[in-house]
C-alpha cells in the first residue's frame, strides 16, 4: 500500500527528476547553452564573463519553468535584456527563442546519445498507484515529455499528459503558476483537495502549494529539502519508494 492521506484519489506527478532521470540532462544543456552564449556576450560587449552555476542558476532561474521563461528569467538575472524573436528563430538567434531552441536541439541530442532511464522506485510506486485504482496524470513544463516517457518505456502508466505542447495551446501558465496541475485534475475529473503533487523542482512545489492541492510531495535527488520545504512541500522524500508501506 502508498503512504498517501486517505483522501487522495489522485496523483500528479513531474516528468524529470521525479519519474525519469533526465533532470541532469537538461541542467547539461542549459549550461552549455548558457555557457556558450555568455562568452560570446563578454566578447562582445566586455563585460566578465561569469559561468553559468548548477545547482544555484539551475534551481533558482530554469528547473521546471517553462523554457522561454526560464531563458528570460535567467537573463533578467544577469541584467541581459534580448528580443523575444520567435518560434521560427533558428538556434544561432540571439532571442528569447533562438537560445530555447538552442537548448531543445542539445536536449533531443543528449537523449538520443544516453537514452532515458526512469526511477526504479517512481515506477514502483506508480504501479502500485494504478493497482489500488489512484487516478495519475503527468504534468510537465518539457515539449519532449510524450517521446521521454515513451523512450522510458513507462507512457502506458499514465491516464492523461499536460506538458508544454499542451500548455501552449490552451493558453496556460506555466509553474509556479498551479494552472498545468489544475488542468490535469480537471482532465482526471478529482477536486484539487483529492490530488497529490510529486514535484523535484522549486517551481513544481511552488505550484503544487498555489494550487491548495490536497497534498504536495518535494522529490530531493540534490540535496534541496529545506527550499523545497520553504516553498510548500507537506513531506520531503529523496525516492518515492519511501512512501510505500512495507508489509
Amino acid at each position: 500500500m502508498l503512504d498517501l492521506p486517505e483522501t487522495i484519489t489522485a496523483c500528479l506527478f513531474d516528468l524529470d527528476g521525479v519519474l525519469t532521470q533526465t533532470a541532469g540532462i537538461h541542467a547539461h544543456a542549459w549550461k552549455e547553452m548558457f555557457d556558450d552564449f555568455l562568452r560570446h556576450w563578454s566578447e562582445r560587449t566586455g563585460e566578465p564573463f561569469h559561468e553559468f552555476d548548477r545547482p544555484t542558476d539551475y534551481d533558482e532561474y530554469v528547473d521546471g519553468k517553462p523554457r522561454l521563461e526560464g531563458v528570460e528569467s535567467f537573463l533578467q538575472s544577469r541584467g541581459i535584456s534580448l528580443a523575444m524573436g520567435s518560434p521560427s528563430d533558428p538556434p544561432e538567434a540571439d532571442t528569447i527563442n533562438g537560445l530555447g531552441t538552442r537548448k531543445n536541439e542539445l536536449v533531443d541530442k543528449l537523449i538520443a546519445e544516453q537514452g532515458v532511464e526512469p526511477y526504479e522506485g517512481s515506477v514502483r510506486f506508480v504501479e502500485q498507484a494504478r493497482a489500488q485504482g489512484l487516478r495519475r496524470a503527468v504534468v510537465s513544463s518539457s515539449t519532449n515529455c510524450r517521446d521521454v516517457l515513451v523512450a522510458a518505456g513507462i507512457d502506458h502508466l499514465f491516464e492523461a499528459r499536460i506538458d508544454g505542447l499542451v500548455a501552449d495551446r490552451e493558453h496556460l501558465a506555466g509553474k509556479p503558476a498551479p494552472d498545468t496541475f489544475l488542468a490535469a485534475a480537471s482532465a482526471l475529473g478529482v477536486d484539487r483537495s483529492q490530488a497529490a503533487v510529486f514535484e523535484d523542482a522549486q517551481a513544481g512545489v511552488q505550484a503544487g502549494h498555489a494550487g491548495e492541492f490536497g497534498w504536495v510531495v518535494g522529490v530531493d535527488r540534490t540535496g534541496q529539502a529545506e527550499a523545497l520545504r520553504r516553498r510548500g512541500a507537506d513531506v520531503v522524500v529523496q525516492d518515492l519508494a519511501q512512501l510505500m508501506e512495507r508489509a
